[in-house]
């Protein structure tokens, strides 16, 4: 098992939490595992990108090279876009397609989400939508996990232990809210991809 994964998001949206909670669910499977936060500030509105490789081989470097990313999941669209170079050619984006409108010439969203459906392999919907339906307006980002998940050869249940680990000190309510995100988000990309095989 070996997937190189790029997350980028914007300072606040909870993606380093991401890459915490998939390391602690590669310790559990007894897998290597390198990160780095290669760009950004972590204030609020700042672009923040971690590189996360996970190997049942040693990995000798902890950046990912161009066009060797797996994955590349995103919470912000134009984020995902910046990180396209770093895709694999059979690699695929998963994207919430929410803007985080920072700032002033923010490009326009069809063109955003043009580039990135001509990918081919793209997981695209609004996962603020889904959190607060689901859980809550806070918990977009466990949707944009669940929504990768299913790319990641992980049991599902070792991530949600990473869930309860990361957020486990904020009492049993936020562990579930966050589960319950996680699910849904997993449902929807299992579901698209059995709609594309069938």
């Amino acid at each position: 098992m070996k997937i190189d994964i790029v997350l980028a998001g914007v300072g606040g949206q909870g993606i380093l939490s991401i890459a915490t909670i998939l390391g602690a669910a590669a310790l559990r499977e007894n897998l290597y595992l390198k990160q780095a936060e290669v760009h950004g500030m972590s204030q609020r509105g700042g672009d923040v990108q971690s590189n996360l490789r996970i190997s049942s081989e040693p990995i000798a470097s902890d950046l990912i090279p161009l066009g060797g990313a797996d994955l590349v999941v995103s919470l912000e669209p134009m984020e995902a876009l910046r990180y396209i170079p770093y895709l694999s050619p059979k690699g695929w984006i998963v994207t919430n397609t929410a803007p985080f409108v920072n700032i002033d010439n923010y490009p326009d969203m069809e063109s955003v989400m043009g580039e990135l459906e001509a990918q081919g392999n793209v997981v695209a919907f609004n996962m603020d939508e889904m959190a607060k339906e689901v859980a809550s307006p806070r918990s977009s980002n466990m949707v944009l996990l669940g929504a990768a998940a299913p790319f990641i050869e992980m049991e599902s249940s070792k991530i949600e232990d990473g869930i309860k680990t990361v957020f486990g000190a904020k009492g049993a309510a936020i562990v579930e809210s966050n589960i319950k995100a996680y699910r849904a988000g997993r449902e929807y990309t299992e579901k698209l991809l059995a709609e594309r095989k069938g």
